[in-house]
């Protein structure tokens, strides 16, 4: 697997306005520093335990994204340096993330996740549950987070019609709370959407980010 040249290539397929994180959950330092080294920085992983010792490791320009699950108590490991967690699912965990923000002096870049997919297995709020965690008083006094934009994720499925249509659903819950919650705020301003197998219909409904893994690095290895 010719990671440099996956990367470039891949890199030079997306449109301007469309940030590429790569996906190196399972990959060794080693793999990651291939694809570091044709200029790329932005890395995503789904386990705090996983991206710990690769931030200790790795030259610290890397910008790391937590794109997987995130248990409440894993966050106070990564509060320290994760440049933007894209799975925040409930108010419980996003207090969470704030008072760990506050324990290290600084604002942590979060995504809300929005369940959009037909499988019960993926996280995620509805739009009401979004928009009530918008609305409570405990969301407006955090001063250690900042809402960049949503994040979700599609039915797993060959039907590329129902992804494309769960794409624009969320684009459009994008729309709303924007003007809703948002509005006249520059930072809220990311969806978060499209994987190695989708992320062409992610891009063509609206993605501003895409989180891919096997496409760059090849198939991960089970841990």
């Amino acid at each position: 697997m010719d990671i440099k040249t996956n990367i470039i290539t891949f890199k030079q397929s997306l449109p301007e306005g469309v940030k590429l994180v790569a996906v190196s959950k399972t990959k060794t330092p080693d793999e990651i520093m291939e694809a570091y080294n044709t200029g790329h920085r932005v890395f995503g992983e789904s386990k705090a335990q996983e991206v710990l010792p690769k931030h200790e490791a790795l030259p610290k320009d890397i910008e790391w994204h937590m794109v997987g699950h995130l248990q409440t108590n894993k966050v106070k490991y990564i509060a320290p340096f994760i440049a933007l967690i894209h799975s925040v699912d409930s108010l419980k965990i996003l207090k969470v993330i704030n008072k760990e923000g506050r324990k290290n002096d600084r604002v942590i870049p979060c995504l809300l996740q929005i369940h959009i997919a037909d499988e019960s297995s993926k996280f995620g709020m509805d739009y009401e549950e979004c928009c009530r965690l918008l609305e409570s008083e405990a969301f407006r006094d955090m001063e250690h987070v900042e809402i960049k934009g949503l994040m979700g994720m599609a039915t797993f499925t060959d039907d590329h019609e129902k992804v494309r249509n769960e794409f624009r659903q969320l684009k459009k819950y994008f729309e709303e709370i924007k003007q809703q919650y948002f509005a006249g705020n520059d930072a809220f301003r990311e969806v978060s959407m499209g994987m190695s197998d989708d992320y062409r219909l992610g891009i063509d409904e609206g993605s501003t980010m895409v989180r891919v893994g096997s496409a760059i690095f090849g198939g991960r290895e089970q841990l």
